[in-house]
């Protein structure tokens, strides 16, 4: 398999905006409670902020996840690395000896760039799904600036820890014009399976939401019996991890990779 590092006799398991559970989404926090977690990979969304960094936010907004207001593509980087980005989920952490203690950076707005040393830098192989956010005042210049910072990590090609996800078909046909060796996964929700089949090019991943999975019972057998991979988001409970195994899926994505991590081990 080209890229992708799979575990052996088990799906991977891909911390959805790291370990978001229990850490402020997309945060460094975040990832590094998900790297001590075990998890096999980290899984981002990317904007363009108004000077042109991709960072990882999931909204188009930041009133969410922040301590500020404003739309994404008009803010800073700048403005952006003078936000909390974490207490809106942890507003105890001020409190605790430990929290207090930890390295501000790990409650900032993370940088891709920054996610992307993380993930080169780490004592072991770890995986990267990097979902961009569709859509968007820049279009294609997501995607393009994307390849382009893989590109300066070496990752833009064959063997790429990388892979790139989207629910827009668009997106993912322009990132393989750039990096034609690259995996893309299309996302999937709510389509029906004439339209989910006419956006699926052959060869790439389908990453369908649990939900779907759940309500439409054939989904899955059929996505696989036309050669698709199945990477699936977000599997949070010991049933959904169950549906997925018994599909052979490749890789689940969720909030909790250490309790889905457990409950592999001790099938």
């Amino acid at each position: 398999m080209v890229g992708m590092h799979k575990p052996s006799g088990r799906p991977q398991v891909v911390a959805h905006r790291g370990s978001s559970a229990s850490r402020a989404e997309h945060t460094l926090g975040a990832y590094v409670k998900a790297l001590d977690d075990g998890a096999d990979a980290l899984e981002c969304d990317v904007r363009l902020t108004a000077d042109g960094h991709l960072v990882c936010v999931h909204d188009r907004r930041i009133d969410r996840t922040t301590n500020a207001r404003g739309v994404v593509s008009t803010l800073t980087l700048d403005q952006l690395n003078g936000l909390d980005a974490a207490s809106w989920k942890t507003p105890w952490w001020d409190f605790d000896d430990e929290g207090a203690e930890m390295d501000q950076e790990h409650n900032r707005v993370l940088t891709l760039r920054r996610l992307l040393e993380v993930v080169r830098d780490y004592d072991r192989v770890v995986d990267l799904a990097v979902e961009t956010k569709h859509p968007t005042r820049y279009a294609g210049l997501v995607e393009r600036r994307l390849v382009g910072a893989l590109e300066e990590f070496g990752w833009a090609g064959a063997g790429s820890p990388v892979r790139v996800l989207s629910f827009s078909g668009v997106a993912l046909t322009r990132v393989q014009r750039l990096a034609p060796q690259l995996e893309v996964a299309l996302c999937i929700e709510g389509t029906s399976w004439k339209v989910t089949r006419g956006m699926l090019s052959p060869g790439w991943i389908a990453a369908p939401g649990i939900e779907e999975l759940r309500t439409r019972p054939r989904l899955g057998e059929r996505l696989l019996r036309h050669g698709h991979r199945l990477h699936v988001w977000v599997v949070n409970t010991a049933e959904d991890l169950e549906l997925c195994l018994g599909l052979g899926v490749e890789a689940v994505i969720t909030d909790r990779p250490d309790y889905i991590l457990g409950l592999l081990r001790n099938r």
